[in-house]
């Protein structure tokens, strides 16, 4: 009888462990393709910053003091530029309105119905960097000065 008893109690012990065993290498098989799979960040400056607003900056300029910059951005994807070149006195500035799109992969503004120079902003936290004509970031020792602050 206890011969019996024994040989219950190893094979229910033996059993339980077998079953044991199997979850933990379910675990590990399931932890090892989650590893492997691609996860897609879908956030952008478009869908992840707060960025309509006021922002405001100079950009440097060839043959004046400097071109002061300030750009509204309204949540209806509408516009207001308004640009003043520094240290000429016969100047009164340029007033611009319209609608901007994002580029695709949203992070850059586009301007529309700008007239001259350079029409595309790249969106940061709390920034606008002024974008070439190429839609490239200006490198360089004036780098800095190209980013207009919010």
């Amino acid at each position: 009888m206890k011969y019996r008893m024994v040989l219950i109690f190893c094979s229910s012990l033996f059993l339980f462990s077998c079953k044991n065993g199997t979850d933990k290498k379910e675990l590990e098989i399931v932890n090892s393709t989650s590893k492997d799979t691609n996860v897609v960040d879908a956030h952008n400056s478009q869908n992840s910053l707060d960025w309509e607003g006021v922002y405001k900056g100079i950009l440097p300029c060839a043959d004046c003091e400097g071109i002061e910059i300030e750009i509204i951005l309204n949540s209806d994807l509408t516009f207001v530029k308004k640009t003043k070149y520094l240290g000429k006195e016969n100047f009164n500035g340029i007033d611009e309105k319209g609608s901007f799109t994002w580029n695709k992969e949203g992070s850059t503004i586009i301007l529309q119905q700008i007239n001259e120079g350079s029409n595309q902003y790249k969106v940061g936290e709390n920034t606008l960097t002024h974008l070439d004509m190429e839609g490239k970031i200006i490198k360089g020792d004036l780098a800095e000065k190209y980013i207009l602050k919010k």
